[in-house]
């Protein structure tokens, strides 16, 4: 990645991306480096352009965001897709973070929230918003499928310390809360999410949030 982190907006409104161009252009560490009306222009600027993070609209037309970012994660870029949502868009949202986005954060957040969640995903921690976090998958749990009497065991790999963690980073804790919670050192937790991460084959922390849910390791 480049000294600024790379973004690109796609969102159907132009007052809305020109609200974000405004915001990320006045801080020192990225930059806007396109615009997209939908998710088949998003495509074409990956296309011809480095970009580190998309900031990704759910509902555009032509191509929504979760098809976006179905075929952004399943490709060899690097880029990371942060989806922004309302609330009364879950079922959106939870197919969004299924097909690969590092992230979600509410249209209504605050431009240092905004400016965080960039920096966050870019830096790969996909740590968004916690709180939040907790409060989208209280909305979308209910909705997750399941198959009374069959036992998932994607989550036989692991071991007991590794299920600990993983119960508080579906919980919204960020590595510092998993040390004090955990009594381990925060490079530890790091290794120990490293480990999660190979083992279950999440491209990052927002899938292992959803793995713990499905798997019912977590529940509401």
């Amino acid at each position: 990645m480049t000294d600024q982190i790379r973004v690109l907006l796609a969102d159907d409104q132009a007052l809305v991306r020109s609200g974000f161009r405004m915001l990320i252009e006045a801080e020192d560490d990225m930059a806007v480096v396109a615009e997209a009306n939908n998710g088949v222009e998003a495509l074409e600027v990956l296309r011809r352009a480095e970009v580190d993070v998309v900031l990704m609209d759910i509902r555009m037309p032509v191509m929504d965001g979760v098809e976006a970012t179905r075929r952004i994660a399943s490709s060899p870029l690097t880029t990371k897709v942060l989806v922004l949502t309302t609330f009364d868009l879950d079922e959106y949202v939870f197919a969004a973070l299924k097909a690969g986005a590092s992230g979600f954060l509410l249209k209504d957040a605050r431009p240092t929230e905004l400016l965080s969640a960039i920096r966050n995903v870019a830096a790969g921690e996909a740590v968004v918003a916690p709180s939040a976090t907790r409060r989208l998958l209280e909305h979308v749990v209910p909705t997750l499928p399941s198959a009374p009497g069959h036992r998932d065991n994607r989550l036989d790999v692991l071991t007991e310390r590794e299920r600990e963690v993983l119960v508080e980073i579906a919980h919204g804790a960020t590595n510092a809360e998993i040390g004090s919670t955990l009594y381990m050192a925060e490079g530890t937790v790091k290794t120990h999410i490293g480990r999660l991460l190979s083992k279950l084959q999440c491209r990052d922390r927002v899938g292992l949030v959803l793995l713990a849910y499905e798997t019912g390791l977590v529940k509401r």
